[in-house]
């Protein structure tokens, strides 16, 4: 029975944070919006309930039934959570008198188990424009700071601990214990958040932190054998890090009953498809490649809008996915590397994000084939997927490749998409790629990448006067991809890679360095 954490979505955008520290912790967590339903499991062992956009005071508030909650499992409330739970228990929230959002410092008032070992005056972040003024009969104050009467807070009433710092064990006609946090322990801000939550999760919810790589390989793979059996499994493959680790899970449970499929659509990276296939292959993965880079420039001939030409690859992708699929008798069951931010977005509190291009990666193929999903990734974090994948033997570079488009470099070309721009582009972009690895600098960025623009530019080579095209280098620095600051990269470094371009690849004789952010900007040009 794996434990779990609950997290109830009231909209934050530090929701996904609060999860990930969970799991950092060991202890398996999941996110749900706080209108859904769900039922008390055995292994169920807390919940948090996050922040919110929203007043407590609104009158369409987000609500949820906290008295019922802590008849089950202890409780913790986070910003909005921790008004909410005030106010539901007769406690007073109003509107500040002023914003309070950044850095303060917590201080102490009384020496208690979701406290223990933080220390005095340590620094918490906070982001709220309500205030709680005055906690609920039954609760008792812990910590506060210069402008935050109520920082911290408990329900005293019946959720005494038996002991100091020890797991709790309630009597059955007790509450267990619910705690509130003005402050946001889950960002990087607040110093010491994290050995609160470690406090919360360990000694007031008893969780035992066993969740671990190995132990989702080991619960995964016997999970997928008892879902799967004896039917046969058919997967698109990119060679990037979440399909590769997805289809070797599958593989681990079902062996050459799954079918990979990894296509060469002309736009991947230089050598990528002889590399991608020789690395499934040492993996012992069942995959057939298909060389359709001929059908894929056929269809973009004369095609210059981005999303013209994402679309176009995307159909001509699954055209070529459903010839291949239909070559295997039998098939049942899609596999698919889906991870949990993708399905946090689908259920989340306010819908979707308004769509600002479509999807990088080739999306569609359920609806066209009709094949129930396999998804073993479907709970986990882009981190959480490389430690898994490390700890299958995935080799490093393959784990620790940025990430990539699905559209590939067509995106990374701006206007028509031919081949002798994706050569040109292929090379440079290499050059670039082995730079910043020989140089020790790959690991320290997001992800990087040279972008053929449909600009040419007078050059001097020798005695030689050209007219060649430019090319800009990208690197971003990043945690998820949903902003990015653009990468310090040396002018040294800069210096040298331009050089090395324009002197190696004939065709190019121009280099720039791209110091956008996101936002404005996104990471790719297209």
């Amino acid at each position: 029975m794996t434990e779990k954490i609950l997290i109830l979505d009231f909209g934050s955008q530090y929701t996904q944070l609060i999860a990930r520290a969970v799991r950092e912790a060991n202890v398996y967590c999941e996110i749900l919006p706080y209108n859904k339903t769900f039922e008390f499991e055995p292994g169920l062992k807390g919940i948090i309930l996050s922040g919110s956009p929203f007043s407590v005071n609104d009158e369409k508030a987000p609500d949820v039934n906290v008295q019922a909650f802590i008849k089950k499992v202890p409780v913790l409330g986070v910003c909005y959570g921790a008004q909410l739970t005030a106010k539901r228990f007769g406690g007073r929230v109003e509107k500040s008198n002023k914003r309070e959002y950044g850095r303060a410092l917590l201080q102490k008032q009384k020496n208690d188990v979701l406290l223990h070992d933080v220390m005095e005056k340590s620094q918490v972040w906070m982001s709220h424009a309500d205030t709680i003024l005055e906690l609920p009969k039954g609760f008792e104050l812990l910590a506060t700071t210069d402008s935050i009467p109520i920082a911290a807070f408990k329900k005293t009433a019946d959720n005494q601990l038996n002991g100091s710092f020890t797991h709790y064990s309630p009597l059955t006609t007790h509450d267990f214990p619910l705690y509130g946090l003005q402050f946001h322990p889950e960002v990087y801000h607040s110093i010491e958040g994290k050995k609160i939550l470690h406090n919360f999760l360990v000694d007031v919810c008893g969780c035992s932190q066993d969740w671990t790589a190995a132990h989702f390989i080991t619960d995964t793979v016997a999970q997928l054998k008892e879902k799967i059996g004896d039917r046969k499994v058919v997967m698109a493959l990119s060679g990037g890090v979440d399909s590769t680790v997805a289809a070797t899970l599958i593989s681990r449970a079902i062996g050459d009953h799954l079918y990979g499929i990894f296509v060469d659509n002309g736009v991947l990276r230089k050598n990528e498809y002889e590399t991608v296939l020789s690395t499934y292959e040492k993996l012992r993965l069942n995959v057939k490649g298909i060389d359709a880079r001929e059908r894929f420039y056929d269809a973009l001939a004369g095609k210059t809008d981005p999303e013209a030409k994402r679309k176009t690859i995307g159909r001509i992708f699954i055209e070529i996915f459903q010839e291949e699929a239909k070559k295997i008798r039998a098939i049942e069951l899609l596999g698919q590397g889906t991870i949990y931010p993708d399905v946090i977005e689908s259920v989340s509190v306010h819908g979707p994000s308004v769509t600002i291009k479509s999807h990088h990666n080739v999306g569609g193929l359920p609806k066209k084939l009709h094949l129930d999903l396999v998804e073993p990734l479907r709970f986990l974090f882009k981190d959480e997927v490389r430690k898994v994948g490390k700890e299958l033997g995935i080799p490093d570079e393959m784990i620790g490749r940025h990430p990539f488009p699905g559209p590939g470099l067509a995106i990374r070309i701006l206007g028509e998409v031919t081949e002798e721009k994706v050569w040109l582009l292929q090379q440079a972009d290499d050059l670039y790629v082995k730079a910043l690895k020989e140089h020790h600098l790959y690991a320290t960025v997001w992800q990087a990448g040279a972008i053929l623009l449909p600009v040419k530019s007078v050059g001097v080579m020798g005695d030689e006067r050209t007219y060649e095209y430019t090319v800009a280098l990208r690197a971003v620095t990043s945690v998820d991809g949903m902003t990015a600051d653009w990468a310090h990269l040396p002018y040294d470094f800069l210096s040298d890679v331009s050089n090395t371009i324009i002197n190696n690849v004939r065709g190019i004789n121009r280099v720039v360095y791209d110091i956008s952010s996101k936002p404005p900007a996104t990471i790719e040009w297209e």
